[in-house]
């Protein structure tokens, strides 16, 4: 599926070539922090497959749990969080953030990693009071 996205304040526009079934949730400390949520949703695509069409992003580098560097790229401007990726060489995938693809409502996520993690409030959301707006 090719999908197009970018930040929030439009200094960053891409494309990419992606899979939506390999749509997933992390609920990784790092994806919470680094999202400031209780989760963040993702969607990989060979880097080969993604093309930056405006904006120089910038690259922060994190260390994980498994000792792996990992860089997490996002808008200079704005700080929306555009893709991860493996900071070492080789064929990297870069792991999309949904939120920042136009298409994102056609994203349904297909599966959970790092759910020992996860917030256990998350199960109640759907019964919580619901405004339509703010």
């Amino acid at each position: 599926m090719k999908v197009q996205g970018g930040c929030h304040c439009g200094g960053i526009a891409y494309e990419a070539e992606i899979d939506p079934d390999t749509v997933r949730i992390c609920h990784c400390t790092d994806c919470q922090r680094l999202s400031g949520s209780a989760f963040r949703v993702s969607v990989p695509t060979p880097e080969e497959d993604f093309t930056l069409l405006s904006g120089t992003p910038k690259t922060y580098v994190k260390i994980g749990e498994s000792g792996a560097r990992r860089a997490q790229v996002f808008c200079p401007d704005c700080g929306s969080q555009i893709y991860a990726t493996s900071a070492d060489g080789g064929p990297r995938v870069l792991n999309l953030r949904t939120g920042t693809i136009d298409q994102r409502d056609l994203l349904a996520p297909r599966g959970q990693i790092w759910t020992r993690s996860a917030q256990p409030w998350l199960g109640g959301i759907g019964a919580l009071p619901a405004r339509e707006m703010q």
